[in-house]
């Protein structure tokens, strides 16, 4: 992540998507806050590890449908300290990106805040298996030999 961002990203601080206090007991770190942390050395930006919580428990996103996953994170994020949010640009910190349900949800809670802008930075990015290649061709492939065809 250090080698692909810009080093004037035009970030004002980095907040890291917040697990919540159970799910935190029982993980014992939050990888968002350990990649925060780590961007935050690296651009000499402040982590506000605190400032977005989430105050609600919910089912991991993980098994979950794209609707499901909306419904799951209602009103699950509440921003602390609003002031250092105020016309401040963020950078949030999240370590995987499937559908974007949940970086949505902190945007929101963020800008409703009152931060000036919000930009998302992941780790990694999930794709629909669907879409590879390699993938369709070796179905292909199969069904061929298996005397289907396309």
């Amino acid at each position: 992540m250090t080698r692909a961002i810009p080093a004037e990203i035009g970030a004002d601080l980095i907040v890291p998507v917040p697990l919540h206090a159970g799910r935190l007991r029982e993980r014992e770190f939050n990888q968002s806050l350990l990649l925060a942390d780590l961007l935050g050395r690296h651009l000499n930006l402040p982590v506000m590890a605190t400032a977005l919580v989430r105050v609600r428990a919910t089912a991991p996103q993980t098994t979950l449908t794209r609707p499901e996953r909306s419904h799951n994170l209602r009103r699950a994020f509440a921003v602390q300290n609003a002031e250092v949010l105020a016309e401040r640009r963020v950078l949030l910190i999240d370590d995987v990106f499937t559908t974007g349900t949940t970086v949505n949800r902190c945007t929101k809670t963020l800008l409703k805040a009152g931060a000036s802008a919000v930009q998302v930075l992941t780790l990694a990015r999930t794709i629909d298996t669907s879409l590879v290649p390699d993938r369709v061709l070796a179905e292909h492939a199969q069904r061929s030999s298996m005397g289907f065809g396309i």
